[in-house]
Protein backbone atom coordinates (compact mmCIF):
# COMPACT_ATOMS: atom_id res chain seq x y z
CA UNK A 1 0.00 0.00 0.00
CA UNK A 2 2.91 2.15 0.50
CA UNK A 3 4.16 1.52 -2.56
CA UNK A 4 1.49 2.57 -4.56
CA UNK A 5 0.80 5.49 -2.39
CA UNK A 6 4.84 6.79 -2.88
CA UNK A 7 4.11 5.27 -6.81
CA UNK A 8 0.52 7.83 -7.04
CA UNK A 9 2.44 10.59 -5.18
CA UNK A 10 5.56 10.88 -7.45
CA UNK A 11 3.25 10.72 -10.78
CA UNK A 12 1.21 13.50 -9.27
CA UNK A 13 4.37 15.41 -8.08
CA UNK A 14 6.58 14.29 -11.64
CA UNK A 15 3.07 15.85 -13.26
CA UNK A 16 3.10 19.13 -11.51
CA UNK A 17 6.35 19.80 -12.46
CA UNK A 18 5.57 19.12 -15.48
CA UNK A 19 2.79 21.88 -15.72
CA UNK A 20 5.85 24.41 -14.88
CA UNK A 21 6.63 23.83 -18.70
CA UNK A 22 5.75 25.67 -21.25
CA UNK A 23 3.23 24.30 -23.52
CA UNK A 24 3.98 26.56 -26.06
CA UNK A 25 7.41 27.60 -27.44
CA UNK A 26 8.18 31.40 -27.24
CA UNK A 27 8.55 33.14 -30.46
CA UNK A 28 12.02 34.85 -30.39
CA UNK A 29 11.70 38.85 -29.67
CA UNK A 30 12.76 39.73 -32.93
CA UNK A 31 12.92 37.27 -36.02
CA UNK A 32 15.16 37.94 -38.67
CA UNK A 33 13.02 38.58 -41.23
CA UNK A 34 9.30 37.63 -41.58
CA UNK A 35 8.31 34.37 -42.09
CA UNK A 36 5.41 33.17 -44.11
CA UNK A 37 4.83 29.11 -44.50
CA UNK A 38 5.15 29.65 -48.19
CA UNK A 39 8.19 30.96 -47.80
CA UNK A 40 9.48 28.52 -44.85
CA UNK A 41 8.04 24.76 -47.00
CA UNK A 42 8.33 25.68 -50.73
CA UNK A 43 10.58 24.53 -52.48
CA UNK A 44 13.47 22.05 -51.56
CA UNK A 45 15.38 21.84 -47.98
CA UNK A 46 16.95 19.75 -45.43
CA UNK A 47 16.49 19.64 -42.32
CA UNK A 48 18.16 18.03 -38.89
CA UNK A 49 16.03 17.94 -35.87
CA UNK A 50 15.68 16.28 -32.46
CA UNK A 51 13.17 15.09 -30.29
CA UNK A 52 13.76 15.07 -26.68
CA UNK A 53 11.91 13.77 -23.62
CA UNK A 54 12.27 15.80 -20.91
CA UNK A 55 11.34 13.15 -18.10
CA UNK A 56 13.65 10.34 -19.46
CA UNK A 57 15.97 12.29 -21.15
CA UNK A 58 15.49 9.86 -24.30
CA UNK A 59 16.58 11.47 -27.33
CA UNK A 60 15.68 10.17 -31.15
CA UNK A 61 18.06 12.51 -34.07
CA UNK A 62 16.24 12.94 -37.41
CA UNK A 63 17.06 14.31 -40.90
CA UNK A 64 14.40 15.34 -43.07
CA UNK A 65 14.40 16.44 -46.69
CA UNK A 66 11.71 18.46 -47.73
CA UNK A 67 9.81 19.32 -50.97
CA UNK A 68 6.79 22.00 -51.05
CA UNK A 69 5.06 23.15 -54.05
CA UNK A 70 2.43 25.43 -54.18
CA UNK A 71 -0.85 26.04 -55.89
CA UNK A 72 -3.93 28.31 -56.18
CA UNK A 73 -4.17 32.28 -55.74
CA UNK A 74 -3.37 34.36 -53.19
CA UNK A 75 -6.15 33.89 -50.23
CA UNK A 76 -6.90 30.01 -51.23
CA UNK A 77 -3.38 28.28 -51.67
CA UNK A 78 -3.13 24.91 -51.01
CA UNK A 79 0.87 23.82 -49.83
CA UNK A 80 1.96 20.41 -50.27
CA UNK A 81 4.75 19.39 -48.07
CA UNK A 82 6.40 15.97 -48.68
CA UNK A 83 8.46 15.23 -45.46
CA UNK A 84 10.97 12.11 -45.88
CA UNK A 85 12.84 11.13 -42.32
CA UNK A 86 15.51 9.61 -41.81
CA UNK A 87 16.45 8.80 -38.02
CA UNK A 88 19.76 7.96 -36.34
CA UNK A 89 18.75 4.78 -35.90
CA UNK A 90 18.49 3.87 -40.04
CA UNK A 91 14.27 4.08 -39.58
CA UNK A 92 12.74 6.06 -42.68
CA UNK A 93 9.34 7.49 -42.73
CA UNK A 94 6.99 9.59 -45.53
CA UNK A 95 4.63 11.85 -44.29
CA UNK A 96 2.86 14.63 -46.35
CA UNK A 97 1.77 17.77 -44.70
CA UNK A 98 -1.58 19.01 -47.20
CA UNK A 99 -1.86 22.99 -46.01
CA UNK A 100 -5.35 25.28 -47.29
CA UNK A 101 -5.24 28.80 -47.08
CA UNK A 102 -8.27 30.43 -45.69
CA UNK A 103 -9.57 33.96 -46.45
CA UNK A 104 -7.71 37.07 -45.50
CA UNK A 105 -8.28 37.75 -41.99
CA UNK A 106 -9.75 41.22 -40.87
CA UNK A 107 -7.02 40.92 -38.06
CA UNK A 108 -4.08 41.39 -40.25
CA UNK A 109 -3.25 37.61 -39.63
CA UNK A 110 -2.74 34.79 -42.43
CA UNK A 111 -4.82 31.44 -41.20
CA UNK A 112 -4.17 27.74 -43.02
CA UNK A 113 -5.38 24.43 -41.83
CA UNK A 114 -3.50 21.27 -42.45
CA UNK A 115 -4.10 17.61 -42.27
CA UNK A 116 -0.84 15.03 -42.81
CA UNK A 117 -1.52 10.91 -42.23
CA UNK A 118 -0.94 10.91 -38.66
CA UNK A 119 -3.11 14.17 -37.58
CA UNK A 120 -6.30 13.68 -35.70
CA UNK A 121 -8.84 16.41 -36.72
CA UNK A 122 -7.36 19.40 -38.36
CA UNK A 123 -4.01 21.65 -37.54
CA UNK A 124 -4.34 25.43 -37.69
CA UNK A 125 -1.17 27.49 -38.44
CA UNK A 126 -1.25 31.45 -38.00
CA UNK A 127 1.31 33.84 -39.51
CA UNK A 128 1.39 36.42 -37.18
CA UNK A 129 4.36 38.64 -36.42
CA UNK A 130 6.83 37.60 -38.66
CA UNK A 131 6.70 34.31 -36.96
CA UNK A 132 4.12 30.85 -38.05
CA UNK A 133 2.22 29.23 -35.08
CA UNK A 134 1.42 25.27 -36.00
CA UNK A 135 -0.98 23.39 -33.65
CA UNK A 136 -1.85 19.80 -33.90
CA UNK A 137 -2.80 16.50 -32.59
CA UNK A 138 -1.01 13.13 -34.03
CA UNK A 139 -0.94 9.44 -33.64
CA UNK A 140 2.79 8.39 -32.96
CA UNK A 141 2.70 5.22 -33.80
CA UNK A 142 6.15 3.41 -31.95
CA UNK A 143 6.88 -0.93 -31.83
CA UNK A 144 4.53 -0.31 -28.14
CA UNK A 145 2.11 1.34 -30.01
CA UNK A 146 0.18 3.97 -30.99
CA UNK A 147 0.25 7.55 -28.70
CA UNK A 148 -1.98 10.48 -29.21
CA UNK A 149 0.21 13.90 -28.89
CA UNK A 150 -0.50 17.24 -29.28
CA UNK A 151 2.41 19.69 -30.77
CA UNK A 152 2.69 23.41 -30.36
CA UNK A 153 5.09 24.97 -32.85
CA UNK A 154 6.10 28.07 -33.50
CA UNK A 155 8.59 28.92 -37.02
CA UNK A 156 10.95 31.12 -37.33
CA UNK A 157 13.47 33.18 -39.63
CA UNK A 158 17.09 33.58 -38.06
CA UNK A 159 18.96 34.61 -40.90
CA UNK A 160 21.34 33.41 -43.54
CA UNK A 161 19.07 30.58 -44.91
CA UNK A 162 18.20 29.16 -41.05
CA UNK A 163 14.61 28.48 -40.40
CA UNK A 164 13.78 26.59 -36.76
CA UNK A 165 10.64 25.09 -35.63
CA UNK A 166 10.69 24.76 -32.36
CA UNK A 167 7.63 22.75 -31.06
CA UNK A 168 6.41 21.62 -27.24
CA UNK A 169 4.97 18.45 -27.32
CA UNK A 170 1.95 16.61 -24.87
CA UNK A 171 0.33 14.17 -23.43
CA UNK A 172 -2.83 14.26 -21.88
CA UNK A 173 -2.55 17.94 -22.07
CA UNK A 174 1.03 18.11 -20.09
CA UNK A 175 4.07 19.18 -21.84
CA UNK A 176 6.75 15.57 -22.21
CA UNK A 177 8.69 16.86 -24.66
CA UNK A 178 10.48 19.20 -26.88
CA UNK A 179 11.60 19.09 -30.93
CA UNK A 180 13.53 21.17 -32.39
CA UNK A 181 13.74 20.89 -36.44
CA UNK A 182 16.52 23.59 -37.98
CA UNK A 183 15.93 23.64 -41.68
CA UNK A 184 19.02 24.93 -44.17
CA UNK A 185 17.54 26.83 -47.45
Amino acid sequence: MKRRLFLAGGIVLGGLALTSCASRPAAPKSPAAPLTLVDAFSGRATGVGEFKVWLTGDQRRFTALLNGTVTGQTGARRLTVVEDFIYDDGDKNRLTWVFDEMAPQNDGTVRWTGKREDTVGTAEVIEEDGVIRLTYTADFVSPSGTTRLGFSDVIYDTGGGLIINDAIVTRWGLPVAKVQFKIQR
